[in-house]
């Protein structure tokens, strides 16, 4: 073997140095040939060849050199032989193009995107480079200036004229038959920019957006503003300038997408190019809703001031930049929602158009001398509708259905556009208000007594099958300047047509003396005057001045012992105070909800009091139709509803299918309830419809000091529910109606119980009666209350009653009945209820204690906790 075999492989140095020196130690002086170039099959890797063809062969390009780093493990030493554990040899071996020692070359091509990064190992190969971030950034940014660039070029600027102007809302009676044609279109002038006055635009620009002048149609900061503030969690803000609203009220729909927010920002920019801040003001101004159906800044003048816009003063043309703002909740009229009082909302607008003012001056749209020479807050002249007799209050109930079933706020359903199909019967509707106006003609003479101004008469009539309101009476009328919805207003104590709830809770729940079994209308309590009331533990309730409350009837008729359907016969307040609390009022509390009757219409200041058991409470007409129609349907009570359908743009709109039936009571403690008030009408304080001619059930209520008066009553087919009230038309404060009509006092089984008959007798006309079921007998019979003590003589009745009858000036403050201080039936955030008046019965009550902490009922605990006496806090 020879000697060279023996020796051995030396490292090879890399690099150019290494080349040179394969170059100088060749025998012929040429540099070697590249692999493969000779064809022969041993042109590879291998510098441990034998003999001078070894040595004669180079390494090939630098991909294989890569490549035989790969396969070496990515080691960043190798062996100069296989198996050597020597440096790393150079790429290219001695006679090879290597270029340093242990450098990958790179790859023989490159890719258009080079990610993950060639070349890197590990986490290097995901780290973009700083040419990839760069390009992708500048990308993007193209793409938005090519997207805005489209959308831009897309669209084009809207003609106020053309697309400004809302549709009609059409109601349809429960026939069909159009009922009537509101908002949309109807009260709509277009007035020049010249007509408008500087002071309208100067109080609208610096109320809604101060930098309108200078900015370009849209406002990034205010947006950014909004989005931050939601973000928050804060309230809902809105980032748009008068320039976005023009757009969207003039070109685009009012839905909240994406999509229509970003036509609304290219087409405010177009806008802003192409129109002067003038005619952009102008067309917002024409075209913004302020209340009252006036769209655009002439009709609402018109409707608030009865001016020419070009004739409004600063007052008024602050007055009316502050109701943009929101009509519903600024117009001083009311709007919808328990927030959106005339209370409540005149002070809102009072506040707002103050600030206006103080704004304009801080924005430099008004100096503060003329400031100070701004008048008092404009006098509104009286709102008219073309909208008369009982049909403002018919869609006024509509409207507030759909607009709870569909999600809809009151500036949607302004907007127009929606067929709206009621359950309300034409015919029976002019019934029910002729009713009221044959009573109403032969009973009141305003121009001769004083008392028979301001009396107010209020009804409702619903199918007891299926919920549907049929009829209502609202008032007077909107076209006579009565706004305020007497059949659905709240306010008006229900005195003692409440006693039937707490005997069908007795019914259904027992009392604490029947350990929860039914307890029979048959049983006996003490009828007296001033009767003692004792708790569950037979102490007596003690009055704020520390004795023992008494219970007022009215009059002093010693009536003993009673059985209840007696009590209820001749409305005797005694036996039902105590009954109430024999039951619990927690428990009389949920069978007023089961019927219907939600504690937002409880009297809170009586709520845990004896005179709660006799109607202190103020649910609707409405509302205390509905609840007795359980008693006619078998102890099933189903929600009222007002709507059948609703098509918008159309299509139908879900949610208005007919509520479901609910079991409140079984059908025999209705039954009871309907034969004791059967016995009403035959016998005691409802004679006066006894002679209608088919059968009837019904009671009769009144409050204290006369203030309102009912007459509730139902037949199989039909509920229907009658009040009267008479109100302080300055202070929304009921008044007694002691001397109305020329007689000493009013009572439920009067008027109300006539107007009740006379729109019965038509309404059940073309009806085959239904009568009631048999009432089985039902519950145990309680005969042992205590013997009836002697009748106080009257110096003893001042000396023992604790709390007796306050006076006008010691009462407490009944609600009113208009919109000032109460919220609407059906509206599904009504939260501001205020209590009733103290005391309530077809007599009277005197006002009742608060019970001591210790008192008890069947439920356990105490009036601190769930259970206790009044069955612990509602809820």
């Amino acid at each position: 073997m020879s000697e060279h075999r023996r020796k051995p492989p030396q490292p090879q140095g890399g690099g150019r140095a290494a080349a040179r020196r394969g170059q100088a130690g060749s025998s012929s002086g040429r540099r070697a040939a590249p692999r493969g170039a000779t064809g022969s099959p041993s042109d590879s890797y291998g510098s441990g060849l034998s003999g001078s063809e070894g040595e004669d062969r180079p390494y090939g390009g630098r991909a294989e050199a890569r490549r035989a780093a790969q396969r070496g493990g990515g080691s960043r030493r190798r062996a100069a032989e296989p198996g050597g554990g020597g440096r790393r040899a150079a790429p290219g071996g001695p006679n090879g193009p290597g270029r340093g020692r242990g450098r990958a070359a790179p790859p023989a091509g490159k890719r258009f995107i080079d990610y993950p990064r060639a070349g890197k190992y590990g986490a290097a190969r995901w780290v973009p480079s700083w040419r990839l971030v760069t390009g992708t950034f500048l990308a993007f940014m193209g793409g938005l200036v090519a997207a805005a660039g489209i959308g831009y070029a897309m669209v084009g600027i809207p003609k106020p004229q053309d697309t400004a102007m809302a549709q009609n809302n059409v109601f349809y009676w429960s026939n069909g038959k159009q009922m009537a044609s509101t908002g949309g279109q109807t009260n709509r002038q277009l007035v020049s920019n010249a007509e408008i006055p500087t002071e309208m635009k100067d109080a609208v620009v610096s109320a809604e957006n101060a930098s309108f002048y200078d900015d370009k149609g849209i406002d990034p900061a205010g947006i950014a503003r909004a989005v931050l503030n939601m973000a928050r969690g804060g309230e809902t803000q809105g980032g748009s300038t008068i320039t976005q609203q023009f757009v969207k009220n003039t070109y685009l729909s009012q839905e909240q997408t994406l999509s229509r927010k970003f036509k609304e920002l290219f087409i405010s920019i177009k806008v802003n190019q192409k129109l002067s801040k003038d005619d952009i003001l102008a067309g917002y101004l024409n075209t913004a809703y302020y209340g009252r159906n006036s769209y655009g800044i002439q009709a609402a003048a018109q409707a608030y001031f009865g001016v020419d816009a070009e004739k409004l003063s600063t007052e008024q043309c602050a007055f009316l930049a502050a109701v943009l703002k929101g009509p519903n909740f600024y117009n001083p009229d009311g709007g919808v929602g328990a927030n959106a009082t005339e209370k409540a909302n005149t002070k809102r607008a009072k506040e707002r158009w103050s600030w206006i003012l103080d704004r304009m001056v801080e924005v430099k749209r008004m100096t503060p001398a003329e400031r100070a020479k701004v008048g008092d807050f404009p006098t509104l002249k009286k709102q008219s509708s073309n909208l008369s007799g009982q049909s403002g209050y018919l869609i006024d109930i509509a409207k507030e259905y759909v607009a709870k079933k569909a999600g809809l706020s009151p500036e949607d359903l302004e907007q127009g556009g929606y067929r709206i199909y009621t359950t309300f019967d034409k015919q029976k509707v002019n019934e029910l208000a002729a009713a009221v106006e044959k009573t109403e003609k032969s009973f009141l003479d305003p121009k001769k007594r004083e008392k028979d101004k301001y009396v107010q008469f209020g009804g409702a009539s619903v199918d007891p099958k299926t919920g549907a309101i049929v009829a209502l009476y609202g008032g007077a009328g909107y076209n006579k300047g009565h706004y305020s919805n007497n059949a659905n207003t709240l306010g008006v104590p229900v005195g003692s047509t409440w006693k039937p709830i707490v005997l069908a809770a007795s019914m259904k729940y027992g009392t604490y003396k029947t350990n929860g079994k039914a307890l029979s209308p048959l049983t006996k309590y003490n009828g007296n005057d001033l009767l003692e009331i004792k708790d569950q533990n037979g102490d007596p309730i003690m009055g704020d001045n520390g004795k023992p409350f008494r219970q007022k009837n009215e009059g002093i008729t010693a009536w003993g012992e009673v059985t209840l359907k007696k009590a209820m016969e001749q409305s005797i307040n005694s036996p039902f105070a105590q009954l109430g609390i024999d039951v619990g009022l927690s428990r009389t509390q949920e069978m007023a909800k089961d019927l219907g009757i939600s504690e937002a219409f409880f009297d809170k200041a009586n709520l845990r009091n004896v005179s709660f058991s006799l109607g202190t409470s103020t649910p609707s007409a409405i509302r205390m139709a509905d609840a007795y129609g359980a008693f006619a349907n078998d102890g099933k009570h189903i929600e009222p509803y007002s709507v059948t359908k609703v098509i918008h743009k159309g299509k139908q709109l879900d949610g208005f299918e007919e509520p479901e039936e609910q079991d409140a009571m079984e059908p025999n403690v209705a039954n009871n309830v309907t034969d004791v008030l059967e016995n009403v009408v035959q016998n005691g304080t409802g004679k006066k419809v006894a002679d209608i001619g088919f059968p009837v059930a019904g009671k009769t209520g009144t409050t204290d000091e006369n203030k309102s008066a009912w007459f509730v009553g139902y037949t199989r087919e039909l509920s229907t529910a009658v009040t009267l009230f008479r109100t302080d038309p300055d202070k929304g404060k009921l008044l007694s109606m002691n001397g109305t009509g020329g007689v000493p006092s009013i009572h439920g089984g009067d008027i109300p119980a006539q107007v009740w008959k006379d729109y019965m007798v038509e309404a059940m006309k073309g009806v085959t009666p239904e009568a009631f079921p048999k009432a089985e007998p039902i519950g145990e019979i309680i005969n042992d209350t205590p013997t009836p003590s002697a009748i106080p003589t009257p110096t003893e009745t001042v000396e023992e009653s604790p709390s007796p009858t306050p006076t006008p000036s010691e009462s407490l403050t009944s609600p009113s009945p208009t919109p000032t201080e109460t919220c609407d039936e059906f509206d599904w955030q009504c939260n501001n209820v205020n209590g009733g008046q103290n005391g309530g019965s077809d007599g009277g009550t005197t006002s009742s204690p608060t019970p001591t902490e210790t008192e008890t009922d069947n439920s356990g605990g105490n009036a601190n906790g769930n259970g206790g006496l009044f069955g612990g806090p509602s809820g």
